[in-house]
């Protein structure tokens, strides 16, 4: 047989190991990989929204519904507070004013305080998901870990 025949050319060298793809091969199934990888991510975050808008859904007007008994049970109980302090002040002139004064001023000291554990509650939260932030980290210590081993 001639060397350097088209038959010897189709015929796979053996000094290759089976490893014979061209660069636009390898490069054509980096790029798909790359898309699977990118599409499984933006999946995971889509379900974790959906999760959180399916609970919303479900969750906002039950929770205009309690904010409003809430406000409503709030009134009552602000106007009997006043009502009792008001009895402290019996025959003074001022008695309703003090009594609106002292009862305004606690619900000012206590909405502060919830203010204050509110804010310290949104501050410790991350605002992004947690678990795709997890999964991000993991390929992320997954690429360095295959990086260096094919280097």
């Amino acid at each position: 047989m001639i060397e350097g025949t088209y038959a010897d050319a189709t015929r796979p060298n053996p000094k290759m190991n089976g490893h014979d793809r061209s660069l636009g091969s390898i490069i054509a199934e980096i790029k798909d990989e790359v898309k699977d990888f990118l599409n499984t991510r933006v999946q995971v975050i889509k379900s974790e929204l959906q999760e959180t808008m399916g609970a919303a859904k479900v969750a906002l007007p039950l929770s205009f519904m309690a904010l409003a008994l809430f406000w409503t049970g709030f009134l009552l109980f602000t106007a009997a507070a006043v009502v009792l302090v008001a009895s402290a002040f019996a025959g003074h002139v001022y008695a309703w004013f003090f009594a609106t004064v002292i009862v305004g001023f606690l619900w000012m000291c206590f909405g502060g305080i919830a203010a204050f554990f509110a804010y310290n509650a949104f501050r410790s939260r991350s605002r992004f998901p947690q678990r795709t932030v997890e999964v991000l980290k993991a390929d992320k210590v997954w690429l360095q870990a295959e990086a260096r081993s094919h280097s």
